[in-house]
């Protein structure tokens, strides 16, 4: 019979994988404008050097899914760890340690950044809202507003995965079993842990 406290962390575990699930689901997604990204700036080169035709539409596209492509994949790197680290004794250290550094740093440095970001870009694109801001060529992509209203899902992404690692960081050092795995393990190169 399970205890009122096993099964909050439970919960509370199964809350952590949604949120990785989640986030996981929207990079995998967005990853796809990565071959979109390449086989659009092959054709604005061909038709440009070899037909003499120019697309500022597709042009700007780039732009718009090189922007999506950071800014929604963020959090992804984050979930499955293979964000830039500067590792100074992390690989080293021992599971609990890990969780303590990933715990501190994220309700230290990655939320208030967050906070920052929505806090500072909210009137930014709220601006942008009330203009419908457009492209300023004529044939260009008047949805400026919608790319940058991804500056607010970035924050909001990585906020939300934010909570995640608190969650796992947090049982891990309670001792959660399941949780501690997580910190045990080096990243593999799927962006799931690996033994």
């Amino acid at each position: 019979m399970r205890t009122r406290r096993s099964s909050g962390v439970f919960l509370m575990l199964a809350v952590a994988s949604a949120i990785d699930r989640f986030n996981c689901a929207i990079g995998r997604a967005i990853s796809w404008a990565m071959p979109a990204m390449v086989v659009i700036q092959v054709a604005v080169v061909l038709m440009r050097y070899v037909f003499g035709i120019g697309s500022i539409w597709m042009q700007e596209s780039i732009v718009y899914l090189h922007a999506a492509t950071f800014l929604l994949a963020g959090a992804y790197t984050l979930a499955v760890d293979a964000h830039v680290r500067v590792d100074i004794f992390y690989r080293e250290a021992r599971p609990r340690v890990r969780a303590a550094v990933d715990t501190f740093g994220t309700l230290f440095f990655l939320l208030p950044m967050c906070a920052v970001i929505l806090w500072v870009s909210t009137p930014y694109v709220a601006r942008s809202w009330s203009i419908l801001e457009g492209s300023r060529e004529t044939s260009g992509i008047q949805g400026i507003y919608l790319l940058k209203t991804l500056i607010l899902v970035f924050a909001g992404l990585m906020a939300l995965q934010g909570v995640g690692i608190i969650i796992k960081g947090v049982s891990a050092l309670a001792g959660q079993p399941a949780a501690l795995r997580r910190f045990t393990r080096e990243a593999g190169a799927d962006g799931e842990r690996t033994a």
